[in-house]
């Protein structure tokens, strides 16, 4: 009876957070203290019932329990013991309570670290939050039950989709939905702040540490869910523009723009409804990417579920999200203040404009994810909005933000005389000019997309570098928790983009035909292909290749290539191998075999300095975990 006593704590759950979402929010409006004061415990008695939940699931599966329809659909009993444990959130119900399990966690942990904040805030913040989780909780419990008894149950199950028997999938979910759902406590905070009439500068203090938690994660969640479908797909890539690739890097560009929107409103008080709406635009992104991925109106291998009774329920509680929420801010946002003026010519200025390009990328993104469903549901015919839509208005809105990157640090809040940051930068503008025509004209492989690259990166590095030395040089200034995170941050997006012009314009593929013997040169790398063996593994058969590579005579790898042909089902799957450093990946897939004497279909990669991607966004994660340590947020804030 274990199942039905999880679906029990799931309906009790449910319970706890309609009166979360009830309760604490008369008590603030009645200015009775004991109702606010029940939306601390009620927000951990809900965390509790969720794990618990969760743990039941978990252990159904650790059970081999194919009484349970989601356990037999998804596991069976060759499945290794690591992929038991991540085969809970490898399909829709699942992975549908994992994101629960986190909005539940980040409710508990604004309840245990907002004990500096007025109470009324806290209930109102909470009860927000609750009220999320009874859209989700009905999800889950009308549409989407994990506890769904199979009867009779079956002998075995169906096994989890090979593709995600992966390292990767231990961790990309569960970052990825802590991004998402990390989006709700600034949204929660925005729309308390807008039923409370009072917009000022303290919801955003209160916010921002929250908000940095939550895209700092969603960064590392999109970086290694680039890096697993690199390295598992086969195809050498790092991004395709899939529409659910999209749909998780929507609320990141948001976000991006919503941290430093809120850095502006809370230090000058400007941007005040400007970063409401971004608040609420980030977390209903999140949600859009649910109803995306969940409800079956795009086919893409991230997707997980193809029911139009899931999607529709999804679809009602965005609409109500967006909706009603942008009622509020309709209602109260004659009621916000402007702020202090600020000169076309200061750190303002370049904010907003930071802020209007990440969010026209941002629409541009969803113009081209949704534009081909909106054109097939008015029989306007199919239509493909692929890369080079996407690679081209992408570059085009990011380079104007590239260029102005540098300035933003560098100059004064409200009025500032341009003339002092165009001269402190100038010898940098004309470091990255050089280093851009060093790179055409001497960069083996180079082109003109390499020397752009390197324009940018080293523009963007010589930049913050002058901040730097700037700050070091001016007596009695001090580095700040923000100011390292900003530094840090934005040495990230130089070593991405760094990254990306360089893998983008000089990496090389070719495929061949392989013969057990045979050698094949790319870019001074030597594959020597020494046939394909048997190998058998846990719950699947592989056809395993070899192929040594070398430079000059001398060993630099060998690469096991794979096609394995899983036992369950009989899928066959690609297993790439690749040699790693920061300078370049040597990349090796199995293709298919084209006769009996051993010839194989081999697929050669050399993918320089495509590590610096990676790199990168660790660097723009970290920036963002380090500005929460800021004791400027641990300071109440002058009424």
């Amino acid at each position: 009876m274990l199942p039905e006593l999880g679906l029990l704590s799931l309906v009790l759950a449910l319970l706890l957070a309609i009166t979360l979402s009830i309760l604490p929010l008369l008590g603030a409006h009645r200015g009775n203290a004991a109702w606010m004061a029940t939306a601390r415990p009620l927000a951990y008695a809900q965390l509790l019932t969720v794990a618990f939940s969760y743990g039941l699931l978990t252990w159904a599966f650790l059970q081999h329990d194919f009484s349970v329809a989601y356990v037999a659909t998804n596991s069976n009993s060759l499945l290794p013991r690591v992929y038991q444990f991540t085969a809970v959130w490898s399909a829709h119900e699942g992975s549908l309570l994992l994101w629960i399990l986190f909005l539940a966690l980040w409710v508990a942990a604004v309840a245990r670290y907002s004990r500096s904040l007025p109470e009324p805030v806290v209930a109102r913040v909470l009860a927000v939050l609750g009220m999320v989780a009874v859209g989700f909780l009905a999800f889950t419990l009308f549409t989407s039950n994990p506890f769904e008894r199979l009867l009779p149950g079956a002998d075995e199950g169906r096994d989890m989709n090979p593709l995600l028997q992966d390292p990767g999938m231990i961790f990309h979910p569960p970052l990825l939905y802590i991004g998402y759902v990390g989006f709700a406590v600034a949204f929660a905070f925005a729309v308390a702040a807008l039923i409370d009439g009072k917009v000022d500068a303290q919801w955003v203090r209160w916010s921002r540490p929250w908000t940095n938690v939550a895209w700092a994660v969603l960064t590392l969640g999109i970086a290694l869910g680039s890096f697993w479908a690199y390295y598992e797909l086969g195809w050498g890539g790092w991004w395709f523009w899939d529409p659910v690739e999209n749909a998780s890097f929507m609320p990141w560009l948001v976000g991006a723009a919503l941290i430093h929107s809120q850095a502006a409103t809370e230090k000058r008080g400007s941007f005040r409804g400007w970063t409401l709406l971004l608040a609420i635009a980030a977390f209903s992104l999140s949600l859009l990417g649910t109803f995306l991925v969940r409800s079956g109106v795009i086919t893409s291998v991230h997707a997980f579920a193809s029911d139009p009774e899931r999607g529709v329920f999804i679809l009602a509680f965005l609409a109500l999200v967006v909706g009603g929420s942008l009622l509020l801010y309709a209602l109260r946002a004659p009621r916000v203040e402007t702020g202090k003026p600020f000169a076309a010519s200061s750190r303002e200025t370049f904010l907003l404009a930071n802020n209007l390009l990440l969010t026209a990328a941002a629409a541009m993104i969803l113009l081209g994810t949704l534009y081909p469903l909106l054109a097939e549901a008015l029989d306007l015919g199919k239509i493909s909005v692929g890369p080079p839509y996407f690679g081209l208005l992408f570059i085009l809105l990011m380079a104007p933000l590239v260029a102005l990157l540098p300035f933003g640090p560098l100059t004064r809040w409200q009025r500032e005389d341009l003339s002092q940051p165009l001269r402190w930068l100038a010898p940098w503008a004309a470091l990255a000019l050089a280093v851009a025509v060093i790179t055409f004209f001497a960069w083996p492989n180079g082109t003109l997309k390499t020397a752009f690259g390197l324009l940018g990166a080293t523009w963007i590095l010589a930049g913050t570098a002058r901040f730097i030395w700037q700050r070091s040089q001016s007596q009695g200034s001090r580095y700040t928790a923000e100011m390292v995170g900003m530094i840090c941050a934005h040495v990230g997006v130089g070593v991405f983009v760094a990254g990306v012009f360089i893998t983008e314009s000089t990496s090389i593929e070719r495929d061949v035909a392989a013969r057990p013997g045979q050698s094949f040169e790319l870019r001074g790398y030597d594959f020597h292909f020494d046939g394909v063996a048997k190998r058998q593994g846990p719950n699947f058969l592989a056809d395993r290749g070899t192929v040594r590579v070398t430079r000059n005579g001398d060993d630099v790898a060998v690469l096991h290539p794979e096609k394995r042909a899983y036992a369950s089902g009989g899928q066959v799957m690609t297993e790439a191998a690749l040699d790693g450093a920061l300078s370049r990946d040597l990349y090796v897939a199995l293709g298919e075999p084209l006769d009996q004497e051993g010839t194989w279909a081999l697929r050669l990669y050399v993918k320089p300095f495509i590590r610096l991607i990676w790199l990168g966004s660790i660097f723009m994660a970290l920036g963002g975990f380090i500005v929460v340590f800021d004791k400027r947020f641990r300071r109440p804030v002058a009424a």
